[in-house]
């Protein structure tokens, strides 16, 4: 026998079951799941939206949501020292279990602004878990806490530990969130999605962040994404899961180009896919589209109270039937120009001239009344959350009806058929319209969005990021059906993202903003194949790459560096 002995895990989870007793029986949510997680390592957790990932990380702690529990198998939790517990059998209300909690084992949400507390500074909540588990003195916890933030790199920490989250962009708020979960010098972190609300170029920030400090700290890393993008950047073990089982296991080089499951190739297809463009518009030449313009917008302008330049002398034109892609980071201005032009504000300057269907330009700018009335039934958005943007207390059937009934289109018989024939259209049953928004899935209330959008056949659809809340897989399945429906109705769009390789799949031309300022635009094949300005090829190297081979967001190039 050899001296060397295998490491032993920090975490090992055998046969791991938690079930949800519902009206209807009872939901397998994590079903016979098995893993171990060693120091130093990443560990992802891969699968759609339902798969069991956030489940089985939420196990780990014992927070699953009631009335979900764990109704087998172990999870032992090896210390340091070489003492052991299993997880699975402690009190989730008990004190050994809240013991572990941050101080062994610590967790990143999703979300960072439900996840922080409004109302405390942030040094207070960083500093919450060191009062709890360390009973250190107020002077040494804030040092400390200074000293976490300086790690996770917030600029001026000896001011910022005394302000509040609101005073933080989300990036600077999943920074907040990290420094708390090392506050403690935890064995092992889990990241349930930390990066999903993200635009790419924070993504890369704080997925290089957590790579570094897991080097420094020597901590295992159990990350949970739906994303095989981030997945081939980080994980040096991959777990993928579907509704609650395990389809397959193994190293991330495995995983990506020998896998064994046909779950595991649709996943890491639908990324490929958007690495061009999409083939239905790869012939098509958007200036041929139509002689005139569809929108001509010229030196638009927002300030906000304050003095905020939201929007700085934007111009920018549409063709019937083309799809102009608008990309930028968060507070680029990208959204507050698209509400610009359906006048949910008012630009102080500039012209929006919008060309109606009966031939007549209406200044989206300036219209009042009957007349922009009118014009916005010509011009609908669909909205970024599928779930907030959908009225719970209305079924499907009212909620795709009402701008037909507001525009007084269709009454009894006609407006039912009207809504089933636009259900069809976007690929849901029509027997469905009864139903609530609750009764479906994320990418199905996207497609409620959509036929609600089109209900009153527009000429131009604003989409505000309508993908960036769906899983990977849905993301094409939506851009495929617009562009379904841009061929049948003789649509266009105006796509606002932040996901350069979403941009790349559906647009015809492409508009870049920067603070307000639109810093590049023209051919979509031209400005990501052959960025100019600066900001351009930053957006484009923060896309995570889907080759565990090919890893390139360490060596990403950063605009922020050569800025003024």
């Amino acid at each position: 026998m050899t001296s060397a002995t295998p490491a032993t895990p920090v975490l090992s989870v055998k046969n791991l079951q938690v079930q949800f007793p519902t009206r209807m029986g009872l939901v397998k949510a994590v079903d016979d799941v098995s893993f171990d997680l060693y120091r130093g390592k990443t560990l992802c957790v891969v699968g759609e939206s339902g798969s069991g990932k956030s489940v089985s990380a939420r196990a780990v702690l014992q927070i699953v949501d009631r009335p979900g529990k764990i109704v087998g198998g172990s999870m032992v939790l090896t210390r340091p020292d070489g003492t052991s517990v299993d997880l699975a059998k402690l009190d989730p209300r008990g004190g050994e279990i809240r013991s572990i909690r941050g101080r062994e084992i610590a967790m990143i949400f999703q979300e960072p602004m439900s996840s922080l507390s409004p109302i405390h500074r942030v040094g207070e909540q960083i500093g919450e878990s060191l009062r709890i588990h360390f009973r250190m003195p107020k002077a040494e916890r804030r040092a400390r806490v200074i000293e976490l933030l300086t790690q996770v790199e917030i600029p001026n920490p000896e001011q910022a530990i005394d302000r509040y989250t609101f005073e933080f962009s989300g990036g600077m708020r999943q920074r907040v969130m990290i420094a708390m979960a090392l506050a403690c010098n935890p064995s092992m972190l889990i990241a349930d999605e930390p990066t999903t609300a993200l635009d790419v170029t924070t993504q890369a920030e704080i997925l290089t962040l957590i790579k570094r400090l897991q080097a420094e700290y020597g901590m295992a890393v159990l990350f949970i994404t739906h994303d095989m993008g981030v997945v081939a950047e980080i994980a040096d073990e991959v777990l993928v899961m579907y509704r609650g089982k395990v389809m397959e296991r193994g190293a991330v080089e495995q995983i990506f180009h020998e896998p064994q499951s046909d779950y595991t190739r649709m996943l890491i297809g639908s990324v490929l896919k958007l690495e061009s463009k999409a083939e239905a518009r790869v012939a098509r030449e958007p200036a041929s589209l139509a002689p005139d313009l569809l929108l001509d917008v010229r030196n638009m302008s927002l300030t906000f109270p304050g003095g905020m330049k939201a929007v700085d002398d934007v111009s920018l034109t549409v063709s019937p039937g083309e799809t102009l892609g608008i990309v930028g980071e968060s507070g680029s201005g990208k959204t507050t120009m698209g509400r610009c032009l359906l006048r949910v504000y008012d630009p102080q300057q500039g012209t929006a001239n919008f060309r109606r269907a009966d031939g007549s330009v209406t200044d989206l700018c300036s219209a009042r009344g009957e007349e922009l009335k009118a014009a916005r039934r010509e011009i609908r958005m669909i909205f970024q959350d599928p779930v907030g943007s959908l009225n719970p207390r209305k079924t499907v059937a009212d909620i795709i009806a009402e701008p037909l009934r507001l525009a007084k289109l269709a009454r009894g018989k006609e407006l039912d058929d009207r809504v089933a024939g636009l259900m069809e259209q976007v690929g849901l049953e029509p027997s469905w319209r009864e139903r609530y928004p609750h009764a479906f899935s994320g990418g199905q209330r996207q497609r409620i969005g959509i036929a609600r959008a089109i209900s009153v056949r527009p000429r131009l659809i604003i989409a505000d990021e309508a993908t960036s809340a769906l899983d990977v897989s849905l993301r094409s399945q939506m851009l495929d059906l617009m562009m379904k429906l841009q061929d049948e109705m003789g649509l266009s769009f105006i796509f606002i993202s932040h996901d350069m390789s979403v941009i790349r799949y559906m647009c015809d031309r492409v508009a870049v903003m920067y603070r307000g300022k639109i810093v590049e635009a023209g051919d979509t094949e031209a400005v990501t194949g052959s960025p100019q300005h600066a900001y351009t090829q930053a957006l484009l190297s923060a896309i995570p790459h889907p080759d565990p081979r090919d890893r390139r967001l360490a060596d990403r190039f950063r605009y922020q560096e050569i800025q003024k």
